[in-house]
């Protein structure tokens, strides 16, 4: 992760006008932070994963799942924009109808980062506790390396399930469960 020098903090919606030079970044603190693109693997489980929650998603009509590192809006003053792998917005936060231009005005309910070789557990961890502060009520890291996914919430203590274990949403996706296992085939 490298953090791109210019003396101007940036707001949200300023980093959200700027034109795409094919760079993968988020916005940090006002700052453009420039991340590593992942492996083509990281790709796979973000298509695979996103389509279970698609299918449940849509079969019991609960909400909407972004993705491909669309950005959600986690602090103010000075703004940081992240880019999460997944997320899915129920009906209740952003309500049926057109979709919304621009970063949308609500947290998303669930947020799914998938693990990158390069990436290190103290920045994932930050950027966990910026989901969490922005109202995200859960966020789950799914860790290729160990095939495990770890669980985290505002006010709970984090699970980490491994391959024997289920991976359920039961406050957000009421009857979604999938085998840990099967994240990884």
């Amino acid at each position: 992760m490298t953090t791109l020098v210019d003396s101007k903090l940036l707001t949200a919606e300023e980093y959200g006008r700027l034109p795409g030079d094919g760079r993968l970044t988020e916005l940090v603190r006002g700052r453009i932070v420039e991340l590593n693109r992942p492996y083509t693997s990281h790709g796979y489980l973000v298509l695979n994963i996103g389509h279970l929650l698609i299918q449940f998603v849509k079969q019991h009509d609960l909400g909407r799942i972004g993705g491909s590192d669309a950005g959600v809006i986690t602090r103010r003053n000075p703004d940081s924009v992240r880019g999460p792998d997944l997320a899915f917005y129920s009906y209740e936060r952003i309500p049926r109808g057109p979709r919304p231009e621009g970063y949308w005005s609500a947290s998303p309910e669930l947020v799914i980062e998938i693990r990158s070789q390069s990436d290190r557990w103290k920045d994932i961890l930050q950027k966990v506790a910026e989901y969490l502060s922005a109202e995200v009520l859960t966020v789950a890291v799914i860790d290729p390396e160990s095939q495990r996914v770890h669980v985290y919430s505002a006010d709970k203590e984090a699970t980490i399930l491994s391959n024997t274990d289920r991976l359920t949403f039961p406050d957000i996706l009421p009857g979604f469960e999938v085998g840990v296992e099967s994240l990884f085939e």
